[in-house]
C-alpha cells in the first residue's frame, strides 16, 4: 500500500502502526509504504501557459475561460513528486490510501497527485479527527472506499478552479483599469483576499 500524508503525519502513522524502517522520503514495513506531500505539489497552469495570447494583459481577451483546467508541478516539488511516482509504480503497491487532512483541501491535494501521476490503484480513505495512536489504528480498521469522497473531491476542484477564474480575471481587469503608468505592480484580487483586505 502507499499512503499520501504530510511529513509529521507520516511519522505519526508509522509510529502508530509500528515496525517501519525509514527510507529516503518514505517509511516502509511489511504491509505499508508511507510517504508524504507537503501542501500542494501541483498548481493550475497560469493563463500564459494555456495560450500565448494571454501573455499580454489586455481587456479584450477577458474573461479567460479555459476549456480544460490543466496542472503542472509546483516549483521546488520535483523531488517529492518523483519519489511518490516511484512508489506508485512499485508492483507491490496494490492500493493507495489517502491520509491527507480530513477535509476538502486534503482531498484536493491527494486527488491532484493521483490524477497527475496517473495512479491506477484503487483508493481508500483514512479519515481522522485525532492523531493519537489509538485513533490512527482505529482509522486503519475502518478505511472508507475512495469513491465515497468523490463529491468532496469535486467540490474541492470546483473551489480551486473558481478561485483561479476569479483571481486571474479580476486581477487583470483591475490592473488594466486602475494601475497608473508609474506603477509597476499588479492590483491583485481574489475570492478570499479581496474581501479580507
Amino acid at each position: 500500500d502507499c499512503l499520501q500524508v504530510t511529513t509529521n503525519v507520516a511519522r505519526d502513522i508509522a509510529e502508530a502502526l509500528g515496525g517501519f524502517r525509514e527510507a529516503e522520503g518514505w517509511f516502509e514495513n511489511d504491509d505499508y509504504v508511507v510517504t508524504f506531500a507537503v501542501g500542494h505539489l501541483f498548481e493550475l497552469l497560469p493563463p500564459e501557459e494555456i495560450d500565448p495570447k494571454y501573455k499580454r494583459w489586455t481587456l479584450d481577451v477577458l474573461p479567460i475561460l479555459p476549456t480544460e483546467f490543466k496542472y503542472k508541478a509546483k516549483k521546488g516539488q520535483s523531488d517529492r513528486i518523483r519519489t511518490i511516482k516511484k512508489l506508485l509504480a512499485r508492483k507491490d503497491v496494490s492500493e493507495v490510501i489517502n491520509a491527507c487532512d480530513a477535509g476538502r483541501e486534503g482531498e484536493l491535494i491527494f486527488r491532484e497527485i493521483v490524477e497527475d501521476l496517473e495512479a491506477t490503484q484503487p483508493i481508500r480513505r483514512l479519515w481522522l479527527q485525532s492523531m493519537t495512536q489509538r485513533a490512527i489504528r482505529a482509522g486503519f480498521g475502518s478505511l472508507r472506499p475512495g469513491r465515497e469522497l468523490e463529491g468532496l473531491a469535486n467540490a474541492a476542484a470546483c473551489r480551486a478552479r473558481s478561485d483561479w477564474l476569479i483571481g486571474m480575471n479580476a486581477t487583470r481587469a483591475l490592473t488594466k483599469r486602475l494601475k497608473s503608468r508609474k506603477e509597476k505592480t499588479a492590483w491583485s484580487a481574489g475570492r478570499v483576499q479581496t474581501p479580507t483586505l
